[in-house]
């Protein structure tokens, strides 16, 4: 086993050159967090007032979508937030709990866990990811690219001031009986997520952030009295995990940030009304954006250089409603790939490395 650091230096080379896009329709869910209505105790009991009264997600899919099989067991998030701290719940159906993991920043998906990404300007860049096992052991860093970018991911990043704590419904590391699940619960403080947040925190009523959740899964058999992962006869490792996400990514990469949630954040108090969700039609010309992206990528795979020409691009019939064509501006080296609102009240820009940023 490869020590923290390489490991992670591994993932990155292995996603850097796989050079997909989503296989699914642009179509990321969408969620609406409300307030707590008190201070919420961090203890994996989400039993209080405003927990009862926030909505849970829909339940996890498979991380390529309904292509998929749906996942064995049953997982479902929610959400709150207050001046403080954004909450994030969890239920993940399980009935052989286990956990092996106790050192803080771990490579936690060795381990069944349940996991966060957060990338609150939605740029795809800066964002944070966030995993935790049964044992409540917490895996946190910071990316300041998607790895597909050249990453890095900031492992020595920590969230001062996080709360995090598991319930398990049965026991754990039991093999012989049959459990029922674990409840997660986070407190992220909002001075840590104004980092990348580039405004305000807390959020304004109608901001929206991109986030997602992810699940990873191992098939699992008890062997003198533990848990083991079972193994492909015909290679001799852990067959591959399961990867189940609240908005699927339309690929087995959970790194693809414009794939995420929309989460639209209400100053409503949960339970005493609802705010409807409100797509705004700036990520449709993002999209068109994303395409260009896409595009320039394989391009200069094949030819180790840009180009302006959307036909040779191959990207297909590029449009938005309310937006202009988009237009590229490139060197051998880099571009800038834009797109202008028809009333001129804005314009998207894209380059090399998939940032997206308005002006």
């Amino acid at each position: 086993m490869p020590d923290r650091l390489t490991f992670i230096a591994l993932v990155l080379s292995a996603i850097l050159f796989s050079r997909s896009e989503a296989q699914i329709p642009f179509s990321p869910k969408s969620y609406v967090c409300y307030k707590a209505d008190a201070a919420l105790t961090i203890d994996g009991n989400i039993i209080e007032s405003s927990w009862q009264k926030a909505k849970w997600t829909d339940d996890f899919v498979d991380i390529e979508g309904a292509i998929k099989p749906t996942p064995r067991f049953r997982t479902r998030a929610k959400m709150l937030w207050d001046d403080n701290y954004l909450y994030v719940a969890a239920e993940l159906e399980e009935p052989d709990v286990w956990a092996t993991l106790t050192e803080r920043d771990a490579v936690i998906f060795h381990d069944n866990d349940f996991e966060i990404f957060i990338d609150p300007d939605g740029d795809t860049h800066e964002y944070y990811e966030f995993e935790m096992n049964a044992l409540n052991t917490v895996w946190d860093l910071l990316l300041i690219k998607p790895y597909r970018d050249g990453g890095p991911a900031v492992n020595g990043w920590d969230i001062k001031g996080l709360k995090s704590a598991v319930k398990v419904e049965g026991t754990i590391n039991t093999p012989g009986d049959k459990d029922r699940g674990w409840t997660v619960e986070i407190a992220f403080p909002w001075p840590a997520l104004r980092e990348c947040a580039h405004r305000d925190t807390p959020p304004k009523a109608g901001d929206q952030w991109r986030i997602n959740f992810s699940r990873v899964e191992w098939k699992v058999d008890a062997k003198n009295g533990k848990y083991q992962k079972v193994v492909n006869p015909a290679t001799g490792k852990p067959y591959p995990e399961d990867n189940w996400l609240w908005s699927p990514q339309g690929l087995i990469n959970v790194h693809y940030p414009e794939m995420w949630g929309f989460v639209q954040f209400s100053d409503k108090l949960a339970g005493t009304g609802e705010d409807a969700y409100v797509f705004q039609a700036e990520e449709n010309a993002k999209w068109v954006l994303r395409q260009i992206y896409y595009g320039e990528k394989k391009y200069f795979e094949n030819n180790k250089r840009y180009i302006d020409d959307l036909n040779e691009l191959n990207v297909g019939i590029l449009k938005a409603d309310g937006y202009s064509s988009p237009v590229i501006q490139h060197t051998n080296d880099c571009y800038e790939a834009t797109i202008g609102s028809i009333n001129g009240k804005e314009k998207w820009h894209i380059r090399q490395d998939g940032r997206t940023w308005k002006d």
